[in-house]
C-alpha cells in the first residue's frame, strides 16, 4: 500500500515509462493504468473466527493505438523483462486488429485538470491503522449484540469486518497524468431467529471510508437482530394487485435500473426502453434522479463515487439524469459519446484491460418530505418490501418480476411478515406510479434511494 509521496511518485513513474516504451515501439498512442490494494476480511460465526483473509495485490494495465486499432494488456508481473514483453505484444497485436472509427484518446483539451484525489475525502488512513485483533473483535461484537437482541436469535451465520484501500495511477501520451488512493471498510451481522414456526435471517451493514463514520457493532447487530425477528411467522398472501412500499434497500436497486436505461452503449445499440426518449416524461414528477461524481457527504467526506476523474481522465460531472420525471441526458464515455455524436458526461470507468466501460458517480433519487412511516400510515393493503431476489429485469421492454418477501400493510400498519412471492410489473409504469418517496436517503454506496411507495403492481402468491 503506498504511504507517502515518494512511493505515489514511483508508481506514477512506471505508467509514464509504459506510455513511452510503447510510443517508442511505434504505437500513435497508449495510456497506462497502475492499480494497488490491500484487502482485509474476516468472518466470525458463534464467536469463533471462521475465515480471515489479507491480501496486497499489485498490477498494471496497457492500452495502446496503432491509428484507429487498438489493444490491451495486463499484468502483475512487474519486472522489467515482463513489461518489455507486455509493450511489444500490444503494440504488435494492435497493428493486427480491425480499424474501429471510434477509437482514440480524447483530445488534448478534455482532460480534467483535478489530477489527484487531495481535499476530496477519499482516503483515510484509520481504516488500516486498527491492528487485526481489533478488527476481529469488531466482528465478533457485531455479532454478539445480535444473537444477545432477543431469545428468539439463538444462532448465527456470523458477523464480518473487513477494510480495503486502493491507490490508482494513469497516464497517457496526451498528456495527462492523474492518481489518488481510496479506503473502504465495513461491518455486518446476519442472525438467525426461531419460533414455533421455524428459523427466519436477515442482515444489516454499515460501510464507510473511514472508520469514524462506520455504525457502532452494536448498533449493526441489533438492527440485524430486529430485522431477523420480524420475518418470524413469515406467511404468503393471495395473488393480487396492490401498493409496493420499497424499502430503501430494495428501491436502490430499482432506481439503480434507470441508470442501465439511460448508459450510452445500450442507446446506440438499441436495447433500452429509454430510447429517443430525451425530453420525455419517463416518470412521476416526484422523480428526479441525479448522478454526481463531485459530490461530498460532508466537508471532508467524499462519495463513495467521488473521484478526481474518470477512467478516460475527464472531469468528474453532477448531472440531473431525470428532473421531475423528464430525462434529461444519457451517461456515456469518450468512445459511446463518439457513436452517438455528443460529448462525454465524464461517466467512464476503468480497470486495468480492455476499454473503459460506463459507470456512475454517486447516482441517486432526491429525497422527498414525507417519513417512511408516514408513507406507510396512507398504505391501506399494500406490501412493504424489505427483500428481493434473483434477477428478472428486462431493460429493453421494461418487464420487471422477481422473487420477494416483506411486511403486509392493514390500515396503515404493519400486520405480519410475508414471503415466497413474486412481485411484478413493469418499470416504465413502476416509474410514472411512484406517488411518494420518503426522506430516508442514505449512502452506503455509490447508488442510493429512499424507500419509495409504487402503485398498481401485482403479487403473485397463494
Amino acid at each position: 500500500m503506498p504511504t507517502n509521496t515518494a512511493t505515489n511518485i514511483q508508481q506514477a513513474k512506471i505508467v509514464q515509462q509504459l506510455v513511452d516504451r510503447a510510443l517508442r515501439a511505434g504505437a500513435t498512442d497508449a495510456e497506462a493504468v497502475y492499480l494497488e490494494g490491500d484487502e482485509f476480511a474476516v468472518k466470525v460465526r458463534l464467536g469463533q473466527v471462521e475465515t480471515l483473509t489479507e491480501s496486497f495485490s499489485k498490477a498494471v494495465g496497457l492500452r495502446v493505438f496503432s491509428g484507429q486499432r487498438t489493444a490491451s494488456t495486463s499484468t502483475n508481473d512487474l519486472s522489467e523483462a515482463s513489461l518489455e514483453r507486455m509493450v511489444r505484444g500490444a503494440v504488435d497485436l494492435a497493428k493486427i486488429t480491425e480499424e474501429d472509427p471510434f477509437a482514440g484518446l480524447p483530445d488534448a483539451g478534455e482532460y480534467s485538470t483535478k489530477r489527484d484525489g487531495e481535499g476530496l475525502g477519499l482516503f483515510f488512513e484509520d481504516v488500516y491503522s486498527m491492528p487485526a485483533a481489533e478488527r476481529v473483535e469488531m466482528a465478533r461484537a457485531a455479532e454478539a449484540a445480535a444473537m444477545n437482541a432477543d431469545v428468539r436469535i439463538q444462532n448465527s451465520d456470523g458477523g464480518s469486518f473487513s477494510a480495503a484501500t486502493t491507490y490508482k495511477a494513469i497516464a497517457n501520451s496526451r498528456g495527462f497524468t492523474g492518481e489518488y488512493r481510496k479506503s473502504y471498510c465495513g461491518l455486518s451481522a446476519q442472525p438467525i431467529a426461531q419460533d414455533e414456526n421455524g428459523m427466519q435471517r436477515d442482515y444489516w451493514s454499515s460501510s464507510a471510508r473511514t472508520l469514524r463514520k462506520l455504525e457502532s457493532p452494536e448498533a449493526v447487530g441489533k438492527e440485524a437482530a430486529k430485522r431477523a425477528v420480524r420475518r418470524l411467522g413469515a406467511r404468503r398472501v393471495k395473488t393480487q394487485r396492490a401498493t409496493m412500499v420499497f424499502d430503501r434497500q430494495v428501491s436502490r436497486g430499482i432506481i439503480g435500473d434507470i441508470f442501465d436505461a439511460v448508459n450510452g452503449d445500450a442507446v446506440y445499440r438499441h436495447a433500452t426502453m429509454f430510447e429517443d426518449m430525451l425530453g420525455k416524461q419517463v416518470a412521476s414528477p416526484l422523480v428526479t434522479v441525479v448522478d454526481d461524481g463531485t459530490m461530498m457527504l460532508e466537508p471532508g467526506l467524499g462519495g463513495f463515487g467521488t473521484l478526481p476523474f474518470d477512467g478516460d481522465g475527464l472531469p468528474m460531472q453532477r448531472k440531473v439524469i431525470v428532473e421531475k420525471g423528464v430525462l434529461q441526458t444519457y451517461v456515456t464515455n469518450t468512445y459511446t459519446a463518439r457513436k452517438l455524436g455528443t460529448k462525454s458526461t465524464g461517466n467512464a470507468s476503468r480497470g486495468l484491460a480492455g476499454a473503459p466501460g460506463i459507470g456512475s458517480g454517486n447516482f441517486y433519487l432526491e429525497p422527498g418530505t414525507q417519513s417512511l412511516r408516514e408513507i406507510i400510515a396512507e398504505v391501506q393493503n399494500g406490501l412493504y418490501v424489505t427483500e428481493v431476489l434473483g434477477s428478472g429485469v428486462n431493460l429493453v421492454t421494461g418487464d420487471y418480476s422477481q422473487g420477494a418477501s416483506g411486511i403486509w400493510i392493514e390500515n396503515g400498519q404493519f400486520s405480519g411478515a410475508v414471503e415466497e412471492i413474486t412481485i411484478a410489473g413493469n418499470l416504465k409504469d413502476m416509474y410514472k406510479n411512484i406517488v411518494a418517496v420518503a426522506n430516508d436517503l442514505v449512502f452506503s454506496g455509490s447508488a442510493a434511494s429512499p424507500a419509495i411507495r409504487v402503485e398498481g403492481m401485482t403479487i403473485a402468491g397463494a
